[in-house]
């Protein structure tokens, strides 16, 4: 399973309790980023991946380059690179599926940006609401992504994280809410309703996609 992220790709091969890393951003490539996953994985057979990817996918298909690394990504035949059947899902998708624990599920992802997804049912709805503006200059990655906690400071931040976690439980009408990655450390108290994610539930996630068929 490999869990690509805005600042590290975190992956693990098969019972592995614990996931190795290495640095992301800007300048990874999926071409970088094989290269490094190849000289790590020397040794190593598998017969399928998972991954979890940074942006928009659509049927298992990449159709939109992420905002946070390099570009190559849509275009990029991963099956052929890993030489075995490749399952490709959203990076937040694949942390909400391995923490669903049934009815209706929202997932925020507390990173490099902000990762959210809604599983209803069992039927995953990916979702990109860091990107949606919630005044007229700022999106929701805006006051919550990396650099708002940088800029504003943790105390307004986890504020402004409360705030938008109120707003979408109004609007999603969720049973159950976890809140993900790795800022999640920097809030003193969870807002309410609400629970906290596993570092471990992309890579659940990532077995739970080849025992149901892959949507996402």
């Amino acid at each position: 399973m490999v869990d690509i992220g805005g600042s590290s790709v975190k992956f693990v091969v098969g019972n592995q309790r614990k996931a190795e890393r290495f640095k992301s951003g800007a300048q990874l490539t999926p071409e970088v980023m094989m290269k490094k996953l190849r000289k790590r994985l020397h040794g190593w057979r598998f017969d399928v991946v998972s991954l979890g990817y940074p942006g928009v996918v659509r049927a298992g298909r990449i159709t939109r380059e992420p905002f946070n690394l390099g570009p190559g990504w849509i275009d990029f035949n991963f099956r052929v690179a890993f030489g075995c059947p490749v399952r490709i899902i959203n990076d937040a998708a694949m942390q909400a599926l391995g923490a669903y624990r049934g009815g209706r599920l929202l997932f925020l992802g507390l990173g490099t940006g902000l990762g959210s997804t809604l599983i209803v049912d069992g039927t995953i709805v990916p979702l990109e609401l860091g990107h949606m503006h919630c005044s007229g200059k700022h999106t929701y990655e805006d006051l919550l992504g990396e650099r708002a906690r940088k800029r504003l400071g943790h105390g307004k931040w986890r504020r402004e994280v409360v705030a938008v976690v109120r707003g979408f439980s109004k609007a999603f009408l969720p049973d159950d809410i976890v809140l993900g990655g790795g800022n999640v450390k920097h809030l003193k108290r969870l807002p309410p309703q609400t629970r906290p994610g596993d570092n471990a539930d992309a890579f659940t996630g990532g077995v739970r996609l080849w025992k149901s068929p892959a949507n996402g």
